[in-house]
């Protein structure tokens, strides 16, 4: 069910990024993902 699940998330990211595409708000997206991976790693290592 997990690797489902994990098969499910990767296929909504790359559908964001073809929409992105489609839109042509590339930079935005790019610029929104690094954010939240920041956002997530940060808050990671506050709650170890």
């Amino acid at each position: 069910m997990n690797a489902f699940r994990s098969f499910l998330y990767a296929l909504a990211r790359l559908l964001g990024d073809a929409n992105a595409v489609k839109r042509g708000r590339v930079g935005r997206r790019i610029g929104r993902r690094v954010a939240g991976r920041a956002t997530g790693r940060g808050l990671g290592r506050l709650f170890r």
